[in-house]
């Protein structure tokens, strides 16, 4: 976990959102500190990806204020490197090419941006398939390919929208393991995505739950207990989270 007085690197101040004649997003406050991993929980539709498109820029708030190690987020449009629910790697292009894309799109040559990429293929667990299409590799390494594509940019928040939704059980399985190991290395500053509770407790630092929309915070957990968390029996603290979580979800379900 982030430590105490670390520094506020994302920060939602009383932030609603209406598209067209539906309200999406409703008095939002939150934050994430420097190193922190921060998930967001919610049902379905209640305005989870909205708030990413708020973040990056796709959309504009109608209240409330956004900023990014405490300035405006109007002042650094480019703060936030973004992972989609699946990995949108081109197909056409060679991993190492689909790999240094954001890069490129922020003016860096090829040559400086595939020097910076291919030292981290090996620890991405991609080594040897740089030269590979999409089509070639597993769905687990695909994602891994999107996550060091979202990495390299070196944003000061990583926003992970479902990131490891699409994939078949034990794939996602062995990614949220890899990713929880990589993560605590390295202590990227994480703000994701989930409709999975146990997804949630086992890699975040803490967590927010979103009520049906118009979505408002209902909740706001710390998770307990050190890492990491993948790979052991959960803790009796962990267990009793999870079940919380799940209480409160479910009184966002139904009419």
């Amino acid at each position: 976990m982030s430590a105490p007085g670390n520094a506020i690197a994302l920060e939602l101040d009383s932030v609603s959102l209406t598209l067209g004649a539906t309200a999406v997003l409703d008095d939002i406050s939150l934050h994430v500190a420097k190193g922190e991993f921060v998930s967001i929980l919610g049902p379905s539709g209640c305005g989870k990806s909205s708030l990413f498109r708020l973040l990056t820029g796709a959309l504009s708030a109608d209240r409330g204020s956004i900023s990014v190690n405490g300035a405006p987020l109007s002042s650094k449009p480019e703060a936030f490197a973004f992972m989609p629910q699946r990995d949108a790697l081109m197909p056409w292009r060679r991993i190492i090419d689909n790999v240094i894309l954001g890069l490129e799109v922020q003016g860096m040559d090829r040559t400086e941006a595939c020097a910076r990429v291919l030292p981290l293929f090996a620890a991405f667990g991609l080594d040897g398939f740089e030269q590979h299409y999409p089509a070639q590799l597993s769905g687990g390494m695909r994602q891994r390919a999107a996550l060091l594509r979202t990495i390299v940019q070196n944003r000061a928040v990583q926003l992970l929208d479902e990131p490891f939704g699409a994939l078949d059980a034990l794939t996602r399985a062995e990614m949220q393991g890899w990713f929880e190991r990589r993560w605590s290395q390295a202590q990227w500053t994480t703000l994701l995505v989930t409709h999975d509770v146990r997804e949630a407790v086992a890699l975040s630092d803490r967590i927010y739950v979103f009520s049906r929309r118009p979505a408002r915070i209902i909740a706001e957990f710390t998770v307990p207990g050190p890492r990491p968390r993948l790979g052991h029996a959960p803790s009796a603290e962990a267990v009793q989270l999870e079940a919380q979580l799940l209480d409160t979800l479910l009184t966002q379900t139904g009419d």
